[in-house]
């Protein structure tokens, strides 16, 4: 019975929902993300597409589907310098929407997302992010159940060991942290997930699998050399912690990033 008077409140609760979508180089794979964007149940969204200088068919691509939905905008990044920081801060910027969400042009969500997730900040007070699961997929779009799992909830104390969000299932309420955005450092999202969560909220998690994450060749995670050291920067550099208490997170960090890239 509880359940029926929340979910019938919240029909009626339709806030906007502001999806940014960084783009670079991705008209192979840029329409499938824009439609499982577009074939969301909830519909109160929109997208907001920022060119970081692309030299192939996305503005093409990503300009038609905007002359097809007026929820769709496209934007151009003026600040190019090669970081997802720089077309992501342009896009919150430009966000209307009371929450806002990430979804990188190569990859998809589930079209339940949106739905599933909103309600558990009205059901979850101390939530000011909600996150779900996500599965791995190849560079051809094809999955093999290589499902990525996170804790049920995570304080800001909890997400320092691990960045447990995938940045393309996360949303956070503007209304309880304002705009937040990233900083121009490599593994950006972690730390704007750690600087909502240090102000003493929580996040949430859905427990279900709600977006589909593209391995492709050339694709940040693939560095794994390059980016061993990224949160031993975020620890030493950005955190400030004293050495010793960085080398225990980052070990402790170390170890479930083993964990997730073995899935």
């Amino acid at each position: 019975m509880i359940k029926e008077k929340t979910s019938a409140a919240w029909a009626e609760h339709t806030p906007l929902v502001s999806v940014i979508m960084p783009m670079h180089n991705a008209a192979q794979v840029l329409s499938e993300s824009i439609e499982s964007v577009i074939s969301q149940t909830y519909t109160s969204w929109e997208l907001i597409i920022i060119d970081d200088s692309s030299n192939d068919d996305s503005m093409s691509i990503a300009q038609s589907y905007a002359s097809r939905d007026g929820r769709i905008r496209v934007l151009s990044n003026p600040h190019h310098n090669g970081m997802p920081s720089a077309p992501r801060n342009f896009g919150i910027a430009a966000a209307r929407g009371r929450y806002i969400a990430f979804l990188d042009s190569d990859d998809l969500w589930h079209p339940d997302k949106l739905r599933q997730q909103l309600p558990l900040f009205d059901s979850h007070p101390s939530a000011a992010i909600v996150f779900s699961d996500y599965e791995k997929m190849s560079e051809d779009g094809t999955r093999n159940n290589r499902v990525v799992r996170a804790p049920g909830c995570i304080t800001y104390d909890q997400l320092l060991h691990c960045n447990f969000i995938g940045n393309l299932t996360g949303i956070y309420d503007t209304h309880k942290v304002g705009k937040v955005h990233v900083r121009d450092v490599h593994h950006e999202d972690y730390v704007m997930w750690l600087e909502i969560l240090k102000q003493g909220y929580t996040a949430v998690n859905t427990g279900t699998v709600l977006a589909y994450y593209r391995l492709m060749s050339q694709s940040v995670s693939s560095r794994r050399l390059e980016v061993v050291m990224w949160p031993w920067r975020i620890y030493r550099q950005v955190l400030c912690f004293p050495w010793l208490k960085a080398v225990r997170y980052y070990l402790r960090y170390s170890w479930y990033v083993v964990r997730k890239n073995m899935i």
